[in-house]
């Protein structure tokens, strides 16, 4: 059946699209886009006042599934990924089993595909059980339909190591995604090592445990030449570093994810909210700052959620025995919209870039534009939509969000996957 959406504006940066005009789609393609557009049969839906964009993609998030379904699952997670506008995710590996061979890439997958409700790329792990020991079963879950790789949620500490990594990644035309953390320094650090370990009295966790390997990493892409992509960046000098790689014209790219844009280490109080724990850690405010203007100057190139969800009583502890982690995927739209494009940070065109562009370009996913021939993923935005964040509004299982009560303005209303609806008027498809 044909759908067409009518009288939207139209935001495309990779074709120079931004107008007011109508989309035909047939058989998941888009088929015409133009204006006063008809159609002899199907539906017809007036989209007058909002935002059509290439289809949403988060290209760092934690499904849990297969082994820990009770904080989420694939079900929930997608679900979740829906109500916040996207049409695809990238699930990392760290999952119990570890996704390290092409059995559980294929688990996933097919999963997916019988109870999700947005697209899922799996990523696979760079070494088994993500020990930084043993390569994993790369070129495998390469042919089974992995496109990156990474240890998220660890990292790589040996450097040989991340090199014969890099060395054997390079043989695909595939990216190591980069968890920067270095646990000698790092060790039990619970927060910014600084102002605010010192006033709420926890070991610290420095910038620099993030950075040298952020150089190290670099280093190694020189080396090996395989494209490299540093995973929710946090500070400063390493953004620094990054824009130094490339200027030199290594193939570098990294992500960064709204909490630490959007919130410091000054927002954890004498309360300790462990919905503020994250890994890595939240950090100054003149961080926080500078990861924005990357965003707004293109070196950072992606936004991402690595959304985590956790159960209420693992969060519900001391904070030294909660969790790392906050969950992302339904507050991460309003709070660009919000906090960067209406306050006239970034333009709409760069929000797509971040959130829908780069991400294909970086897991090598085929593009999706607002013309004719393009696969029909969209998202459908209502700028003027004010809403305030509350539990009992997500879809997802876990509710672990340093942004409960925050008060925001735009939102995802409509999502298409292959021209079939998975969210209409805010509400998921069943």
């Amino acid at each position: 059946m044909a759908l067409m959406l009518k009288n939207a504006r139209l935001i495309d940066p990779q074709i120079g699209l931004d107008e007011v005009a109508d989309i035909l789609i047939r058989d998941g393609k888009i088929v015409e886009v133009g204006t006063n557009l008809t159609m002899e049969k199907g539906v017809e839906r007036d989209l007058a006042g909002k935002i059509v964009t290439p289809g949403l993609v988060d290209m760092h998030v934690h499904f849990r599934d297969p082994g820990q379904e009770q904080k989420e699952d694939i079900a929930s997670g997608s679900r979740a990924a829906a109500h916040g506008g996207f049409t695809a995710v990238c699930t990392m590996p760290n999952t119990s089993p570890v996704v390290d061979d092409a059995v559980a890439v294929e688990y996933v997958k097919a999963r997916a595909a019988a109870v999700g409700k947005c697209r899922v790329v799996v990523a696979g792990a760079c070494s088994k059980d993500l020990k930084g020991e043993v390569l994993s079963d790369m070129g495998d879950m390469y042919a089974h339909g992995a496109p990156v790789f990474t240890d998220d949620g660890h990292g790589i500490q040996d450097a040989g190591m991340m090199r014969r990594v890099m060395d054997y990644a390079n043989q695909f035309d595939t990216v190591v995604m980069a968890h920067c953390q270095d646990d000698s320094l790092v060790a039990d650090g619970q927060v910014n090592e600084g102002v605010a370990s010192t006033r709420l009295g926890m070991v610290g966790w420095p910038a620099e445990g993030e950075e040298l390997e952020i150089a190290r990493d670099i280093a190694l892409c020189r080396l090996t030449g395989c494209p490299l992509h540093i995973q929710h960046i946090t500070t400063k000098r390493g953004l620094d570093l990054v824009a130094a790689a490339k200027a030199e014209g290594l193939p570098v790219t990294c992500e960064v994810t709204p909490h630490h844009m959007f919130l410091t280490e000054d927002a954890i109080t004498a309360e300790y909210q462990t919905a503020l724990k994250v890994n890595p850690p939240l950090r100054t405010a003149e961080d926080a700052a500078a990861l924005i203007e990357g965003l707004a100057n293109g070196t950072i190139d992606a936004i991402v959620t690595d959304h985590a969800p956790h159960t209420d009583w693992e969060k519900d502890r001391e904070f030294e025995l909660a969790p790392f982690g906050m969950t992302g995927l339904e507050t991460s739209l309003s709070l660009v919209l919000t906090h960067l494009v209406r306050a006239g940070v970034i333009d709409y065109g760069r929000m797509v870039e971040a959130m829908a562009v780069a991400p294909r370009e970086i897991l090598r996913q085929e593009p999706v534009k607002i013309e004719a021939g393009s696969v029909a993923d969209l998202t459908v935005i209502d700028p003027e939509a004010a809403w305030t964040v509350e539990v009992g509004d997500f879809c997802s299982k876990a509710n672990n969000s340093g942004f409960i009560g925050a008060e925001l303005v735009g939102r995802a209303t409509d999502v298409y996957v292959g021209g079939y609806a998975t969210m209409e008027d805010g509400k998921i498809v069943e």
